[in-house]
């Protein structure tokens, strides 16, 4: 029986005449946590926007649940970033006019879910990731690690099943962004959400439970990591 939650199939993209992906297959199960590394430009951010339905892959399909979810409409997609998929990127990218439990509560909102509900939950997600007295600040009055906590409680309000996160930590010093990580794989194992987090840093990875390597828009090899009990990773092919 096919376990896999989400997956990718000979998936190609390419930005003009730049290959940015060549026929890259992946598979995601529920509840795992995995690092995609890599070089800058090796493919990384790219894979992850397949993933998650941002970008359409020229070629080859991807898998949702079963479900074939590139050749969907653009609204189809945006749905399931709203219920299934969170979104984290490096900046965090929240609203500035909207206070940290506002920001929180956006995509409850925007699925439709009465203001006073989901503020409630917002309010409990902040405090689930240990932020909750930020909950009535603008992005302005907080540090980038807070901002960072308030984005990871945001991705993850709808419950969702996958999170994905690009660099996540890449704006932060190594303190920040430290907590960051502890908050995100944290409460993202504690919820049972999949996790795909795309970074360059092998002190990130770590805090998955495997990894997969992107060298020029293809899998090095049948290269992959798996965290070993002394907490470093080992190899194999």
């Amino acid at each position: 029986m096919n376990t896999e939650l989400l997956s990718a199939r000979g998936v190609s993209v390419s930005y003009g005449r730049t290959p940015a992906l060549r026929g890259i297959t992946f598979g995601l199960a529920p509840g795992d946590v995995v690092a995609v590394t890599g070089a800058s430009g090796s493919g990384k951010s790219t894979l992850l926007l397949c993933l998650a339905g941002i970008l359409r892959p020229d070629e080859g399909e991807v898998y949702y649940d079963g479900r074939r979810i590139d050749i969907e409409s653009e609204a189809v997609r945006s749905r399931l970033r709203r219920t299934d998929f969170g979104v984290l990127f490096q900046f965090g990218q929240l609203v500035p006019e909207l206070t940290a439990v506002e920001n929180v509560a956006l995509p409850l909102l925007l699925a439709g879910r009465r203001r006073r509900d989901a503020l409630k939950v917002a309010r409990e997600r902040l405090d689930r990731v240990g932020v909750a007295e930020l909950a009535d600040q603008r992005s302005a009055q907080m540090s980038g690690g807070q901002g960072q906590r308030v984005a990871v409680a945001r991705a993850l309000v709808t419950d969702p099943r996958i999170v994905f996160a690009d660099e996540p930590t890449g704006a932060l010093d190594v303190l920040s962004g430290e907590q960051v990580l502890v908050e995100l794989t944290g409460t993202a194992r504690e919820l049972g959400a999949a996790v795909v987090l795309v970074t360059h840093d092998t002190t990130v990875a770590a805090y998955a439970d495997r990894e997969v390597v992107l060298r020029d828009g293809q899998l090095d090899g049948a290269a992959e990591a798996v965290l070993a009990p002394s907490g470093q990773h080992r190899r194999y092919r």
